[in-house]
């Protein structure tokens, strides 16, 4: 059975939940009575344990709660094709599994037509997008955070390949004012001087492209790849062979209406220039 994202969720939050216990594998499953080799493979997803054995597990571990609800429901549906999270609780979860995925990455890849991609956004802008999209205050600064936070899988030592195929309009659009938007240009450019970033922008006048159906993301890691999309509502993984393989044509398809990087980066600063000058009139 394919690993799912659902079902690697569902054995990442089981895994964190006995390592908070501070209990080895081999340990919990003596207390269990169950053999480790099942535990094992619940906990990296290649196979899911039913409702009411996620439930064991969480009541052996004392997780209750909000958390232990989430938890067992993760254990419904996690061998489906499709994760599709409409509920804040679900989006939670999502984002955890969308970090691991990020975190684990050999490669990512988006196509992000009307916003800065996430791992290449400034504080401020980030920042401004959020209080513009009326996130609670009592959740922004930890969003942020979070947000910032996923920038290391590029800038690490040991950094993923990340290429960025982004819109016109995303450079253009005066997110938090100019000042913000210049920040954010600016570090456009000096991401782009990295050797493992492929940062390309597609412009207005470029034909039909897949992209003008939307934003998603592409990530490898060594034993899946997946397809993550998301629009204000809700959010959905794919992990099927032929949804991968769609997918991977229409980023092909618009890397091919693109501009090379040096194009690119002599656009960035070109809208630099003149966003600059209009802030000194």
């Amino acid at each position: 059975m394919t690993k799912t994202p659902k079902g690697r969720a569902l054995g990442n939050a089981l895994r964190q939940a006995r390592q908070e216990q501070n209990l080895t594998l081999r340990e919990f499953a003596t207390q269990l009575g169950r053999d480790p080799g099942v535990l094992s493979r619940w906990e990296t997803g290649d196979r899911t344990p039913k409702p009411e054995q996620v439930a064991q597990i969480l009541t052996s571990l004392g997780v209750n709660g909000d958390r232990y609800e989430e938890i067992v429901d993760l254990a419904y549906g996690a061998d489906d094709s499709n994760w599709v999270a409409t509920t804040l609780p679900a989006q939670r979860q999502q984002l955890a599994a969308f970090i691991d995925f990020e975190q684990n990455a050999t490669k990512i890849l988006e196509v992000s037509p009307l916003l800065i991609p996430g791992l290449l956004q400034t504080n401020d802008y980030v920042r401004a997008a959020m209080t513009a999209a009326r996130v609670p205050a009592s959740e922004l600064a930890s969003r942020v955070a979070v947000r910032i936070g996923r920038r290391e899988v590029i800038t690490c030592d040991r950094p993923t390949p990340f290429t960025a195929l982004i819109g016109e309009a995303a450079i253009r659009q005066l997110l938090g004012g100019r000042k913000v938007m210049i920040e954010q240009l600016r570090y456009l450019l000096e991401m782009a001087r990295r050797p493992n970033v492929d940062l390309r922008i597609f412009r207005f006048d470029s034909s039909w492209h897949p992209a003008l159906a939307g934003q998603f993301h592409l990530i490898e890691t060594t034993d899946s790849t997946i397809v993550h999309l998301e629009n204000l509502k809700s959010a959905l993984f794919l992990h099927e062979d032929s949804d991968v393989r769609t997918y991977r044509l229409a980023a092909e398809k618009v890397l091919d209406v693109s501009m090379n990087q040096a194009e690119s980066a002599k656009l960035i600063r070109y809208i630099v220039k003149n966003m600059e000058k209009d802030s000194e009139c």
